[in-house]
């Protein structure tokens, strides 16, 4: 059984934990840690003790919520914890005022937003050396239709 824990300026070792191991150490990210953790909230997901998926996001005062840092162990990856992860932290972040969401999804994993309602906007792009596109949820198109 899995549980989750919603963070905002506290202790993100084991966020960072995972970050570290997936991005840098398995994907060859150099920039992963920043000084931006304290202004975004944060999803660690546990299998008891161990650590093993996060995520982290940033809530702007017009309800748009840019998630981000999205990573799975690789021992938990295709049992779909990332899923569950994604849509427990979207009601989450719903409570706390968010209407709309954006993720800048590497390429290779769009697929898996995309199962999620994401909708790509916009061209690729390189984030280090990686492309990467512009998600929303809902999409922009379905956004102008509600104004």
């Amino acid at each position: 059984m899995y549980t989750y824990q919603l963070i905002r300026r506290g202790d993100y070792s084991d966020a960072h934990l995972i970050r570290i191991t997936v991005f840098v150490e398995e994907q060859g990210f150099v920039k992963e840690l920043d000084d931006l953790d304290d202004e975004a909230w944060h999803v660690v997901v546990y299998d008891g003790d161990q650590p093993a998926a996060t995520a982290r996001a940033f809530l702007n005062d017009e309800g748009l919520c840019k998630i981000g840092r999205v990573a799975v162990m690789r021992a938990y990856r295709g049992q779909h914890l990332g899923e569950q992860m994604m849509l427990w932290f979207e009601e989450e972040l719903k409570k706390l005022g968010a209407r709309r969401f954006k993720v800048s999804a590497q390429v290779r994993a769009s697929g898996f937003y995309e199962r999620l309602g994401y909708v790509r906007h916009g061209e690729e792009y390189l984030d280090e050396y990686c492309p990467h596109v512009d998600m929303y949820k809902p999409s922009l198109a379905e956004e102008a239709e509600t104004v």
